[in-house]
């Protein structure tokens, strides 16, 4: 096949892959930006390199015409959650999107691998717009804790070191590493009402920090600058305190006193 064409096929799933993390990181947004703790803790994407795509074909007896339908994960995408219970939440977020159809589901969490290996796999099917019009795609979604991806880095690059064929002893120990894994999952799971706490905590102070910084820059176009020193000394004073209360306090006042500036401005015209 010529490379041209080669490109003309892999192209719409490059859009594909482009789409979906901006959609799936746009998800992550509106939870944080809501101060709500995301099931999502981040994507990434990537499209098969032709190598890969042909290494599979071969192993498969797949013909080259038959590629993009025999092949399902062309486009790939990996969503990385921080607890085992993410996993299922993201999978339901998955399942009500009207951009997407599943295919088919492969739950390798509650059926470990052989090897050790744990995720969560979708196909599903994703249509995107192209000068030539629409293209209904296949895209694979893996779904996995932190954890669970650290392994699967690890295992991937020994079996690509190995050509597959990673000796005995290699194997035993990444079986007993897979077990420590669940173990470090299930002591994360315990704790997570107390971990997510702590992040929408971090979340809201970050945003009232940013607001109230904002405030302060726009009140150097309309305060005097003795108004604006004592404002910022007294914002150090409660940020050094960390006390959220105190801090979401003093972004009221801040925001009465930045109304009462504008109100001002506008009689003044």
């Amino acid at each position: 096949m010529e490379i041209q064409l080669w490109r003309n096929i892999l192209k719409p799933y490059e859009l594909a892959v482009k789409e979906l993390e901006l959609k799936l990181n746009h998800i992550i947004g509106e939870y944080r930006d809501n101060g709500v703790y995301s099931p999502i803790e981040s994507v990434k994407g990537r499209v098969k390199s032709i190598s890969s795509i042909l290494e599979k074909a071969q192993k498969k007896r797949i013909p080259m015409q038959e590629l993009e339908t025999y092949i399902e994960d062309i486009a790939g995408i990996r969503i990385i959650c921080q607890f085992v219970e993410d996993i299922t939440k993201v999978v339901e977020i998955l399942k009500a999107r009207t951009d997407m159809e599943v295919k088919s589901e492969k739950d390798y969490i509650n059926n470990m691998k052989e090897s050790g290996y744990r995720s969560y796999h979708m196909i599903v099917y994703y249509e995107v717009q192209t000068m030539n019009g629409s293209k209904k795609l296949q895209v694979e979604i893996q779904i996995r804790t932190l954890a669970m991806n650290f392994w699967a880095i690890i295992e991937h690059s020994l079996q690509y070191k190995y050509k597959k064929n990673i000796p005995l002893h290699i194997r035993k120990r990444l079986s007993k590493s897979a077990d420590a894994i669940i173990v470090l999952d299930n002591e994360m799971s315990s704790i997570r009402n107390e971990i997510m706490d702590a992040q929408n905590i971090y979340q809201i102070q970050a945003h009232i920090i940013a607001d109230i910084l904002n405030n302060i820059q726009n009140l150097y176009k309309v305060a005097n600058k003795q108004e604006i020193m004592e404002i910022q000394d007294e914002f150090y004073r409660i940020y050094e305190l960390n006390d959220l209360k105190q801090l979401e306090h003093f972004n009221k006042q801040l925001d009465m006193i930045t109304e009462g500036y504008q109100a001002q401005e506008r009689t003044d015209r």
